[in-house]
């Protein structure tokens, strides 16, 4: 059994000391949110791709451990791949979190191998494309890991009634720090024969920088955010039982949540659609370059618009979830979402003005459909078991989203067409859209023990 938290009652009512820690919060997304924007939606597919097709023989195939592989592909498969690595790591972080208290060291372990491994990159060289999946697998994961224990602060430094605009400050903070680098990425790259730099040198500068960046300012949440003080009874031993047992203790968490059926349908809603999510973060990129023929400053400048309208996408979600409850706001993203992927099939070749009203789209409903998620969920987990139903929930936001990138990578493998790749991912955004319209949350908070917000 997970040991419950306890935390002094001045503290929990100490309003300034609670924005306080809520401030560097919020700057751990503005650390990682640059590795998701420059290095997975932007640079590294189209990069690696380019690596691995230089690696490739006749046929337009690589072979990595002597399994055929379409070059085009390879991206998608090492997404996917990083995505099972975290889920045989998350369940041990979680129950060592839970059973110590100590989520910070964690979180600082698991952010700094992700920025060194993302730092890395600057020596994908020519067609190292071994290199690039590999260090593309380790910080993928590491980012992962640490969302776990990152999104576990969400309900211990936050009230109730003010999570749904805490939680989208982060990602607007997140959303604001891509659109600052990728400005000085559009800078560097554009100018790169100014600056005396080859096209691959500028991308390869581009990709170390997030990770130097996602380093540089994880240290604000380090000294921000504090561990919670374990009861005695939850302390002896709690590590080095932790060590052999997290996997035990996901099923645990999992047999617990059978007791909070409700919670473990939002979940199973969230993992299906927010699969599609992530999918079409990873592969727009790859698909405007190489479905559309859209040259990378293109790319970066629908990427930066993205992020500029996620910013006002998740403040202004989260105020319409202040009206219509957190989850019909979803429910309207979702329906938004199927629309996007929609018109994308039709996207004209050589287009960029077709492309920039997608990129506009998805930056609207992106931000606002995970910041709210992640709140929504944080009022269906039981007191004293964040971490490691926050790990659940990083498997489904993160861990368990392989399968929509082996969803793409197959289909374009089977038919040779991108097109055909993103409108596979339709299924994902009704499936989830259905399945979250059945649970009816406040049923679900009440079953959880918690207080019920006034929307929800």
């Amino acid at each position: 059994m997970t040991a419950e938290t306890t935390e002094p009652e001045e503290y929990a009512a100490d309003p300034v000391a609670r924005k306080r820690e809520q401030r560097g919060w919020y700057f751990y997304d503005f650390a990682c949110s640059v590795y998701s924007t420059s290095v997975v939606t932007v640079f590294l597919g189209p990069y690696l791709t380019s690596a691995a097709r230089a690696a490739a023989d006749a046929e337009g195939f690589v072979h990595p451990l002597g399994i055929p592989v379409r070059a085009g592909s390879l991206f998608a498969y090492a997404v996917s791949a990083s995505i099972v690595v975290a889920v045989l790591v998350m369940p041990l972080v979680g129950a060592v979190a839970d059973r110590t208290g100590r989520k910070k060291p964690l979180l600082a372990a698991s952010a700094y191998l992700g920025a060194t491994a993302t730092a890395g990159m600057f020596f994908l060289e020519g067609d190292r494309y071994l290199l690039g999946a590999f260090l593309l697998i380790v910080a993928n994961a590491s980012l992962s890991v640490s969302m776990v224990l990152y999104n576990a602060y969400l309900p211990q430094i936050s009230e109730p009634d003010e999570r749904d605009a805490v939680s989208s400050r982060g990602w607007a903070f997140g959303y604001t720090s891509g659109a600052l680098v990728l400005v000085l990425n559009l800078v560097l790259y554009s100018g790169h024969d100014s600056f005396g730099l080859t096209e691959g040198e500028a991308v390869r500068i581009c990709l170390a920088s997030a990770g130097v960046w996602w380093g540089a300012f994880t240290l604000v949440p380090l000294r921000r955010l504090r561990d919670r003080q374990l009861a005695r009874e939850g302390r002896d031993g709690a590590g080095e039982a932790a060590v052999g047992s997290g996997w035990r203790q996901l099923r645990e968490t999992l047999k617990d949540m059978r007791r909070h059926p409700l919670t473990l349908s939002f979940l199973l809603a969230y993992l299906i659609y927010n699969d599609g999510v992530q999918t079409v973060i990873s592969q727009a990129s790859l698909f405007g370059s190489e479905e559309l023929g859209l040259d990378q400053t293109t790319l970066i400048t629908a990427v930066l618009l993205v992020q500029v309208l996620a910013v006002a996408g998740a403040l202004g979600m989260g105020r319409l979830a202040r009206s219509y409850g957190a989850k019909r706001t979803i429910l309207g993203s979702l329906a938004v979402w199927t629309l996007i992927l929609a018109a994308a099939y039709f996207l004209p070749a050589d287009a960029p003005v077709f492309f920039y009203s997608l990129a506009a789209a998805i930056g609207l409903v992106l931000g606002g459909s995970q910041a709210l998620s992640r709140s929504l969920f944080s009022h269906l987990v039981p007191r004293g078991k964040e971490a490691e139903y926050f790990s659940a929930y990083e498997m489904s936001d993160r861990g368990l989203s392989w399968l929509g990138p082996l969803v793409f990578g197959l289909a374009y493998q089977l038919t040779g067409s991108y097109r055909d790749a993103i409108i596979s991912l339709v299924i994902f955004f009704v499936v989830g859209f259905t399945l979250l319209a059945r649970v009816p949350v406040r049923r679900a908070v009440e079953a959880a023990g918690n207080p019920i917000p006034d929307r929800i």
